[in-house]
C-alpha cells in the first residue's frame, strides 16, 4: 500500500465536540462545491487551529452512501451502503445524511469556528439535517451517570479496530463510522434502583468495575455489545458525547462508532434491538431512544486532499501522499507499512459469535 495519511479517526478523546450532518442540494453545481471544499478542509483546519496549538482540534469528513456516489462514482468502498433501520423490541431509525464533520477540540469555541467556517464555505450547497455539541461531563460520564468508554481500544489497537487494511485495498486507510443520537428519559432513568441500573450496564455506577460475568444479567448492555469471532473480540473506537438542553428538557448520548467494517457495529446494534437471542434485547433502551440513524465512509486524508472539483478523485492507495493537516500525525499513527493491521479480512463478519 502506497503512503496514505488516515483521517485522525483515533484521535485522544477531548473536551467538546461538534456532530454536524449534511445533505447535499440537488443541483449539479453544488456536487463541484463539496468536491472542491475535500480539498480545502485541511487548511480551514490549520487556519483556525493554529490559534491554539493546544487545543488538538481535528474533524473527520465522512460520505453517506448516496453521496458517494454523487461525487465520486466508482471505485467505491466494499461496504458503504445506507443506515439500514433495525425493528425489534425497540426501532433503530434511518435517517437523512449526506456528509459527516466530526470536530473535535479540548475548547468548544475551537469546533465551533471551524464548524462555521466549513458552513460558510459550502453554503447552499448543503442543508444542516443535524447539528449536536458535545461535552465531556465529569470523569468521562454520560448523563446516565455511568462512565462511557471504558474499554475502547488504544494505540495500534485502535488501528486495527478502525482502519481498513488489505481487505478492501482501494481503501486502505478509511474507516466506517456510524452515528446515533439518543435521547434519554432522565426522570424515568432516576428512579430506578441503583442495583437495577448497574444490572442494566453490567458495570458499577461509583466505581466503573464490570460485573462479574457469573453475576451479570445476560440482557446487559455490555454483555449485548460484546461481538467475537473465532475467539476474538471485534472492537470499535467510541467517542460518545453527552449533549443537551435544560429548558427543552431534552438530555441524550450521541454515539459515535468508527470500525473498518460496518458489519461489527451493525451486529451490537441488532443485539441491542432486538436481542440475542431475540427478545433479550438491551433494557437501556427502554429509557433510550434513538431518534437518528446514518452511516457513513470515511476516507483518507490524502484521498482528500486529491479531490478534483470537476471529478471523481483518485482511489486512496493510488493517490500520493498529501498534505498531512487533517490527519495531524501526532494524533492519527499510520497503518503497518505492509498494508495488514494483523487481524485478516474482515470481509463476511458472521452475524455474531
Amino acid at each position: 500500500m502506497s503512503s496514505v495519511n488516515p483521517q485522525p479517526v483515533v484521535a485522544k478523546l477531548t473536551r467538546a465536540a461538534i456532530f454536524l450532518v449534511v445533505t447535499m442540494n440537488p443541483e449539479p453545481r453544488h456536487e463541484e462545491t463539496v468536491r472542491a471544499f475535500c480539498g480545502d478542509l485541511s487548511s480551514f483546519l490549520r487556519a483556525v487551529g493554529f490559534r491554539d496549538l493546544e487545543g488538538r482540534l481535528s474533524c473527520i469528513m465522512g460520505f453517506g452512501s448516496d453521496a458517494w456516489d454523487r461525487l465520486f462514482g466508482q471505485p467505491r468502498p466494499a461496504e458503504l451502503h445506507p443506515f439500514r433501520e433495525i425493528n425489534g423490541e425497540h426501532h433503530a431509525v434511518s435517517t437523512p445524511g449526506d456528509i459527516l464533520f466530526h470536530i473535535r477540540a479540548m475548547r468548544m469555541d475551537l469546533c465551533f469556528e471551524l464548524a462555521a467556517q466549513i458552513m460558510c464555505r459550502l453554503g447552499d450547497a448543503v442543508t444542516t439535517v443535524d447539528e449536536v455539541h458535545g461535552f465531556k461531563y465529569f470523569d468521562e460520564r454520560d448523563l446516565l451517570g455511568f462512565v462511557d468508554g471504558t474499554e475502547n481500544p488504544v494505540d495500534q489497537d485502535a488501528l486495527d479496530a478502525a482502519i481498513i487494511g488489505d481487505e478492501d485495498a482501494d481503501f486502505a486507510g478509511g474507516s466506517y463510522v456510524i452515528t446515533q443520537k439518543y435521547l434519554h428519559d432522565l426522570k424515568a432513568w432516576n428512579a430506578v434502583p441503583v442495583e437495577q441500573q448497574e444490572n442494566i450496564v453490567g458495570r458499577k455506577k461509583l466505581s466503573d468495575i464490570e460485573l462479574d460475568d457469573a453475576t451479570k444479567p445476560i440482557y446487559a448492555h455490555n454483555a449485548l455489545t460484546n461481538i467475537e469471532k473465532d475467539g476474538q473480540q471485534l472492537q470499535i473506537v467510541r467517542d460518545n458525547m453527552p449533549f443537551g438542553e435544560i429548558g427543552k428538557g431534552e438530555f441524550g448520548t450521541y454515539f459515535i462508532g468508527y470500525a473498518r467494517s460496518p458489519d461489527r457495529i451493525e451486529q451490537m446494534l441488532i443485539n441491542m434491538f432486538v436481542g440475542r437471542p431475540p427478545g433479550n434485547y438491551d433494557r437501556l433502551l427502554d429509557f433510550s431512544t434513538a431518534v437518528t440513524g446514518t452511516l457513513f465512509f470515511v476516507p483518507t486524508a490524502t484521498f482528500l486532499d486529491n479531490v478534483s472539483p470537476d471529478g471523481p478523485a483518485p482511489s486512496s492507495s493510488s493517490a500520493p501522499a498529501g498534505d498531512a493537516g487533517v490527519a495531524d500525525a501526532a494524533e492519527s499513527p499510520r497503518p503497518r507499512s505492509d498494508g495488514s493491521l494483523g487481524i485478516g479480512s474482515l470481509k463476511g463478519e458472521p452475524a455474531n459469535e
